[in-house]
């Protein structure tokens, strides 16, 4: 009888032993599951908050600047080229005339006035080259006026002026004697040569003080 009950006794020792072993081995194994489960949830969350916040939308982003500089870029060359349709008018095609216009006894002035007598419109903008020729039949190119010019568009029958000015001479001893103006239309090079208006008053000083204005519209 001490035998089996011996027996008994140590059998159910082991058995014992073997089950706390068991219950250890598993809440260690619960535990590492855990902890590495955790860690990998923790990453996975900065890495695609990372991707979704910066990463993907930099990546895609287009840069808006360069887009609208090259939609502005077309617009402003449209219009570049709409304008260029409208030609510079052509000598051939412009009646050309010289008046005296001074406003009293001591401003000069000359007014040249081009009228479109062409069969389209065209630009007459910016500065009429112009020499004067002096009765020694030397010529004098006259210097451009400080003044900036202005957009001057001409339909077949409408007319541009430019003028000359210059200080008016009342001694009598005038050093210059023009006799004609020659006229060459902005952006041409074809010259037309005008008598110098009868009753003009003289020049003072030289031929350099006279000096040339841009075309506008006489509207």
């Amino acid at each position: 009888m001490k035998y089996t009950r011996t027996t008994a006794l140590a059998a159910v020792a082991v058995a014992a032993a073997f089950s706390l072993t068991a219950c250890g081995g598993s809440d260690s194994s619960g535990k590492g599951s855990s902890t590495r489960n955790s860690s990998s949830s923790e990453g996975s969350s900065k890495t695609g908050g990372g991707s979704g916040s910066g990463g993907s939308e930099a990546g895609n982003a287009k840069p808006d600047s360069g887009e609208d500089t090259e939609a502005r870029a077309g617009t402003a060359n449209g219009a570049t080229r709409t304008s260029g349709k409208v030609t510079f008018c052509k000598t051939k095609d412009l009646a050309i005339d010289a008046m005296d216009a001074a406003p009293d006894e001591t401003s000069g002035r000359i007014d040249i006035t081009m009228i479109n007598r062409g069969s389209t419109t065209c630009s007459a903008t910016g500065f009429a080259g112009v020499d004067i020729k002096d009765a020694d039949n030397t010529s004098n190119p006259i210097e451009r006026g400080h003044a900036q010019p202005r957009v001057t568009i001409l339909k077949p029958g409408d007319a541009a002026v430019f003028d000359l000015a210059y200080d008016i001479d009342n001694s009598g001893d005038s050093l210059t004697s023009p006799t004609d103006i020659l006229v060459t239309p902005p952006n041409e090079t074809h010259t037309v040569t005008l008598k110098w208006p009868q009753g003009a008053g003289d020049i003072k000083g030289a031929y350099t003080d006279v000096e040339v204005y841009p075309t506008h519209t006489t509207e």
